[in-house]
């Protein structure tokens, strides 16, 4: 994935995964936008869950509907109600105007609902009927409204261990699981940690109105060697703050503000197996961007089996782009 993390157009075109973990989640994404059957995204907090969703719907039929988004987590039931399906005037204190809901808004495109299994009992049966007949109240109403809607959830949480302590409703499910696809974790994706971090960096740099072109071997060896226990959330606040408070035009071991208690320790090495750097980092002990970009590069052409013109179009830039990077030192 190339594009910054907040790019609404993002589609699985985008996404490529050197590691066997990413590239399964991958396919299963890849199926389940060929449907139109509702989806459940595992993965821990930070994995892009919620982007994964996004590029699901834009690669989907219903990519030219909306995708509304909403995180169900510590709502009371009342305002879980009118967010999702909407109140009417009066429906309760302060309810001055009608409102549509989630569900409404959402009509012939996509609703993600992301923690659903912090829904509460009272939430999660009114899900079900939604969800299964397509037809909802708002609140204050007794009408029956009615909305085409496909619906793709989310939870960190191990479903298994979850719905054994019986506090999510099998049925629901069941119906919410038509596909279920599971983002793995960046401890996982050691191999894609290079363009990830790249991408990161250009992110950041541009944001900041900075001219970061990469990392020092130490920085880059710390980073190898770092869990990412927060993932690629984690990794964009280390990078936000790294690019903020390096001296130069490289990122420093110094200016890497990892978390205490998490954070290897300088001399720290790579997990065995895992890459401390490169094979395309500069001679001077320097990991960068370019290099990430262009090993990016020559990776989605293998995907492509070596045609240009359609690692062209998966990668989003012109055939005489690409041919530019392949042939950049």
């Amino acid at each position: 994935m190339t594009r910054p993390l907040d790019a609404f157009g993002l589609t699985l075109d985008e996404y490529h995964g050197r590691d066997a973990a990413m590239q399964q989640c991958l396919e299963q994404a890849r199926l389940a936008a060929r449907t139109d059957l509702p989806i459940l995204i595992l993965g821990e907090s930070g994995t892009g869950k919620t982007l994964l969703a996004r590029a699901i719907h834009n690669s989907s039929s219903r990519a030219k509907g909306p995708f509304v988004s909403f995180n169900a987590a510590a709502l009371s039931d009342t305002l879980m109600d009118s967010q999702l399906f909407g109140h009417e005037r009066g429906a309760f204190t302060g309810a001055q105007n009608r409102v549509k809901g989630k569900f409404e808004l959402a009509h012939r495109g996509t609703l993600f609902i992301d923690e659903i299994a912090d829904m509460s009992p009272a939430g999660q049966a009114k899900i079900l009927r939604a969800v299964e007949y397509g037809e909802f109240e708002r609140l204050g109403s007794e009408t029956i409204q009615e909305a085409d809607v496909r619906l793709i959830s989310a939870t960190h949480f191990p479903v298994g261990s979850f719905l054994q302590q019986d506090r999510f409703r099998q049925d629901l499910f069941f119906r919410i699981s038509g596909l279920t696809v599971t983002v793995p974790p960046l401890r996982e994706r050691q191999r894609d940690l290079p363009l990830l971090l790249a991408a990161e960096i250009g992110r950041a740099s541009r944001k900041q109105g900075k001219s970061i072109i990469g990392l020092e071997r130490s920085a880059a060896d710390r980073i190898f060697a770092y869990s990412w226990p927060g993932n690629l959330r984690e990794l964009s606040r280390v990078i936000d703050a790294a690019v903020a408070v390096a001296p130069a035009e490289v990122i420093t071991a110094d200016a890497l503000l990892f978390q205490p208690f998490f954070a290897p320790s300088p001399s720290e090495p790579p997990e065995p197996g895992s890459p401390s750097m490169p094979e395309t980092s500069e001679g001077n002990g320097v990991l960068t961007l370019a290099a990430a970009e262009r090993r990016h590069v020559e990776n989605v052409l293998g995907q492509m089996g070596g045609n240009k013109r359609r690692a062209a179009k998966a990668l989003g830039i012109s055939r005489s782009t690409l041919d530019r990077k392949l042939a950049s030192p």
